[in-house]
């Protein structure tokens, strides 16, 4: 098995290659192959236990993509991606339910319910991968890529209560906003607490290869410790991937560029197998079904009904909450302010309509959904067979290649199509930078202005103007003579420091984005990483 899953990682990453040559979606290229492929006489069935999928599979992507997102844009945009990736999920499972009793009425309702569960959460992979090829603009993704963090953890503790049910056995706790609730804090909490002591230990760790390696632990500590506390794995991954992300800029340059190489290889490792996975089940569930009993009309008809069924409720759901938010927003701004109380702060910019025309067509499933079509349990507590199993597993299947195909080949015309920009976020972004070399530029001359105190002489005063000369950006200002190499490196390290030490506090005060301080602090380990390679020719 293991030396199968080489072959089709290794294959993945090819057609991945010639994808990207092609200027095409390589998870789209990369499913379509596999679709293909599992039609190959005597190819074996890719059996991967859906634990595997959830323990092994999931937490480190959902670990990578919390670590690179703004928690500060996160927590401007909660209330959409609460919204979407919670209560749109409960939505869903419901309307689902309805729509596939309908289509196949000898299904019990408890299974349709833990069907529609099973697909109600867009995948993170998915929507990440494509949407971030697509040129999403920034507000945009940051809703897609925060709903895509918390919606399986909405949907797997309801899956959860809803088998414990089917099968006749104890869920932890049987009411579900209860359970939610609990799953939710306890997660949260444990992923603080795994991030924080983690970041605790690699501040000890001297070798960034150890540090890096250190961190790949981090999200199996996380997730494993929650689920053993019946808490969400999910949300308790995203919390220490937010927290090791947070404490990123305190690392040095070199863990943080090797750790962000290493996770990016991470990315591209599973996403390719993930994708190559869905697709070379095809042929697989569709022959299991038929052995159950359901041929190939009931299996489009009602794979159809459901795919249709999502993009209703979700572009119902989009389109609603924007009015209500819009609503919203018209009201607090028109609200008298009253006297004695601060001025409140501006909201984040509502999506436009363009923009919520692209999240309503971003619905794509992906692994989750299979891990946890699969996960169904196949017998109940008495030993009889699990009601309609089979039924779960293909229709959750096939609506996730119907999501992918259609959805997916469709979105990077319907962007470019609708032409979408954000001018607001443009605007925020130019803001910011501007902002942040105007920190930098302040920080660089207190640097000098204390080098300047505490090293006296005629040659140490020439490295300062000379640094001056360049932090003004003076082109015809003329090397001075005289000047000490070793000197001058350890200077330029000091002026390092006291920038990242500026963005970091400006950071840390909420006067600067997460976002453009990573990037400015990518641009300040660049210039350190030349400055070591000189000192070391």
């Amino acid at each position: 098995m293991l030396a199968y899953v080489l072959i089709v990682v290794t294959v993945a990453i090819a057609v991945s290659a010639l994808a990207e040559r092609r200027n095409f979606q390589p998870a789209l290229l990369v499913v379509m192959v596999g679709l293909a492929a599992s039609y190959i006489p005597g190819i074996p069935q890719l059996e991967i236990d859906p634990q595997v999928i959830l323990t092994i599979v999931l937490p480190p992507m959902l670990f990578s993509a919390a670590r690179d997102f703004s928690f500060a844009e996160f927590l401007r945009r909660m209330g959409s991606i609460v919204n979407l990736g919670v209560f749109l999920v409960f939505a869903t499972a419901v309307g689902v339910g309805a729509a596939s009793i309908g289509a196949l009425p000898e299904l019990l309702p408890i299974t349709v319910l833990i069907l529609g569960v099973v697909v109600a959460p867009p995948d993170a992979v998915a929507a990440i991968a494509i949407g971030r090829r697509a040129g999403l603009p920034v507000g945009l993704m940051t809703v897609l890529k925060g709903e895509s963090l918390i919606n399986d953890a909405a949907a797997l503790t309801m899956f959860s209560v809803l088998v414990a049910v089917a099968t006749g056995t104890h869920a932890f706790i049987d009411n579900v906003p209860l359970y939610f609730l609990y799953a939710s804090a306890v997660g949260i909490a444990v992923g603080l607490l795994v991030g924080n002591l983690a970041h605790w230990v690699r501040s000890r760790i001297a070798s960034p290869s150890l540090a890096t390696a250190f961190s790949v632990i981090v999200p199996f500590a996380a997730y494993l410790t929650a689920e053993e506390l019946h808490a969400s794995g999910v949300l308790a991954v995203v919390a220490a991937g937010f927290s090791i992300g947070h404490h990123a800029v305190q690392a040095g340059y070199e863990e943080r560029m090797q750790e962000s190489a290493f996770w990016r290889t991470i990315d591209t490792l599973l996403e390719t197998f993930v994708f190559a996975y869905i697709g070379l089940q095809l042929r697989f569930v569709i022959t299991d079904a038929n052995e159950a009993g359901l041929d190939a009309t009931e299996l489009t008809v009602t794979t159809l009904t459901i795919f249709v069924t999502l993009v209703a409720i979700r572009a119902i759901w989009v389109f609603a909450s924007a009015w209500v938010g819009r609503r919203r927003v018209i009201r607090r701004r028109e609200r008298p302010l009253r006297a004695g109380r601060r001025q409140r702060p501006a909201p984040p910019a509502p999506l436009t309509s363009k923009e919520n025309t692209v999240l309503a067509w971003t619905g794509m499933r992906g692994v989750v959904t299979l891990a946890a079509a699969a996960g169904t349990p196949l017998l109940t507590a008495t030993g009889d067979p699990f009601p309609g199993r089979e039924a779960i597993v293909s229709l959750a299947f096939l609506v996730t290649i119907a999501s992918l195909l259609i959805q997916g080949l469709t979105l990077p015309w319907l962007i470019g199509r609708l032409e979408l920009d954000d001018p607001n976020h443009d605007r925020f972004v130019a803001t910011q930078r501007a902002r942040a070399e105007q920190l930098i530029e302040a920080a660089s001359h207190e640097a000098l202005d204390a080098y300047a105190r505490d090293h006296s002489g005629p040659r140490s005063e020439r490295l300062v103007t000379m640094m001056r000369q360049r932090i003004l950006h003076d082109q015809k200002a003329e090397k001075p003579r005289g000047i000490d190499t070793d000197e001058a490196l350890v200077l330029g390290k000091l002026l390092l420091e006291a920038r990242r030490s500026r963005l970091v506090a400006a950071r840390d005060q909420l006067e600067l984005d997460d976002t453009i301080v990573r990037d400015m602090l990518e641009k300040l380990d660049l210039e350190q990483a030349f400055m070591d390679s000189v000192a070391e020719g």
